[in-house]
């Protein structure tokens, strides 16, 4: 065997459809494994680590779902396919919720099983890829944070690099996206980590108390003082005083902020005697701090004191797959809170999880998963579980289609009928090859129809637009489906609803 050649476990009991499937999967220079039953398929997994598993759903001892759940339990991370002849909307589905990458019905095409193992092959070794440059980058916690991306683990470098300094930093993102978060951080990892961490937030007290908030009082120094009172300047001395949403404070303010930051020193409210402290002051603002003062709101010399390193958090839909790093940790985290049961998502409620903008971001999501965890119980949220607003998508980002709710199934006759390669497709791979790769395709969009032409109607727009993304990947249901954004389910329905259609 070539050191590169993939391996692949055939889950089949009848032997002649395993040596169907193995003759084919050696002349494209792969080496397999036959397992006849669902628990020699969990030995030969956990020791052999197949790259791709084909999979019977029809087995003696149990079900292909169930030795899929248990592959999955013991940790088994290779592709599966489900090859069956017992085809269904029904059972492609829950392949696709027990982990299955496709789902291919009996008698199938030679093509279809090598198109469809080069997909699975390729994404298996995209994902391995992904982790490597993840275990690369590092963390997926650091400080109270959740997340692996690229873009966290600059900011995770950023607040190593400057806590140990007593510089300025100045953090700026939309709302919710953990602002006080970093700056907890910042002063965690710093050597003030023993010392108060302060937060105030400016644009939350009343302008004629701010000064009061910051500074403190002493006794008698307006109407209601009935006794002395640290500011918070003096609670943070030693350690950080983070001032939130600093955008909003009053110009008057500033200045006196300005003063403080500049000599570290402060007269209470009232007293006659300056005080001297040594904190670390960590500002921010889910505004441009420079239109701010572009505007006049923001004084430019204040901006030059507390603008010295700055820190930007990414909004969670620049992050990647951190929305659902996090989504878990919250389900698991208010599971046990609530005392429920939910201990994970559905496929196609992921799906929704990474296509949602989250305008509210973290935030947002953390209120998503109390919802569904307050109001539901089970083994793992459903579809039916999430908010309409999660359905409906974020405005201006294109909607999330969900899977229609009780479609007929699909007969095994009425599956597609996969045509032979045709020259879009990668070339086979020769015995002692590497397993190919390809790059991914994007569907091209259907373009506008003339000013003369007359409109079509929508369910048309959209029968095209499926046929022609099905005949860019050589009727490849998965990837068509991945090109339109779209669950594979709703393709085998609509092109069930087309035949019955037209055999009527």
């Amino acid at each position: 065997m070539a050191a590169s050649a993939a391996r692949i476990l055939i889950v089949e009991d009848t032997p002649t459809q395993a040596e169907v499937a193995g003759a084919l999967l050696r002349t494209l220079g792969l080496e397999t494994r036959v397992a006849e039953t669902g628990a020699q398929a969990i030995s030969i997994a956990q020791t052999w680590r197949p790259d791709a598993i084909l999979m019977d759903l029809e087995l003696p001892d149990f079900s292909g779902f169930e030795t899929m759940r248990r592959l999955r339990t013991e940790g088994v991370e290779a592709a599966i396919i489900v090859v069956t002849a017992h085809g269904s909307v029904n059972h492609a589905v829950e392949a696709m919720r027990e982990g299955a990458v496709d789902f291919i019905v009996k008698p199938y095409a030679k093509a279809r099983l090598t198109v469809t193992l080069q997909n699975a092959l390729e994404k298996r070794a995209l994902a391995t890829e992904l982790r490597e440059a993840k275990a690369q980058l590092g963390r997926d916690r650091f400080f109270g944070f959740i997340g692996a991306s690229a873009t966290m683990q600059a900011v995770y470098r950023t607040i190593e690099s400057v806590a140990a300094s007593k510089a300025s930093v100045f953090i700026t993102g939309e709302s919710g996206t953990g602002k006080e978060l970093a700056a907890e951080a910042v002063h965690r990892a710093s050597p003030r980590k023993g010392r108060a961490f302060v937060t105030l937030n400016c644009g939350a007290i009343p302008r004629d108390l701010l000064e009061s908030e910051i500074f403190g009082h002493v006794k008698g120094a307006f109407t209601g003082a009935t006794d002395s009172r640290a500011g918070a300047a003096k609670l943070a001395d030693g350690g950080t005083l983070f001032l939130d949403e600093i955008g909003e404070m009053p110009i008057e303010m500033q200045v006196k902020l300005l003063r403080f930051v500049q000599t570290g020193t402060f007269q209470p409210v009232g007293a006659s005697r300056p005080e001297k402290v040594d904190v670390r002051i960590v500002s921010a603002t889910n505004r441009d701090p420079w239109v701010e003062v572009e505007t006049g709101r923001f004084r430019e010399d204040l901006y030059y004191r507390l603008y010295v390193v700055p820190l930007h958090l990414p909004p969670l839909r620049e992050r990647g797959e951190d929305s659902l790093l996090i989504a878990r940790h919250f389900l698991a985290a208010f599971a046990r809170e609530e005392g429920k049961r939910l201990r994970g998502f559905t496929w196609e409620v992921e799906q929704v999880l990474r296509a949602y903008s989250w305008p509210g971001n973290v935030r947002q999501l953390q209120n998503v998963v109390r919802n569904i965890v307050v109001l539901h119980d089970g083994d793992r949220v459903e579809m039916s579980m999430l908010p309409p607003m999660l359905l409906r998508g974020a405005p201006g980002q294109g909607a999330v289609v969900p899977d229609p709710v009780g479609a007929p199934p699909v007969e095994p006759e009425a599956l597609p009928v996969v045509p032979p390669c045709v020259a879009k497709e990668p070339p086979v791979p020769m015995p002692a090859q590497p397993a190919p790769t390809f790059a991914p395709h994007q569907a091209a969009p259907l373009a506008p129809p003339p000013q003369n032409e007359a409109f079509q109607p929508l369910a048309e727009v959209e029968k095209r637009h499926i046929l022609a993304a099905l005949d860019r990947v050589a009727q490849d249901v998965p990837r068509a489906a991945a090109l339109l954004g779209i669950n594979p389910s709703t393709i085998y329905r609509k092109l069930q609803a087309w035949r019955s259609d037209a055999s009527g």
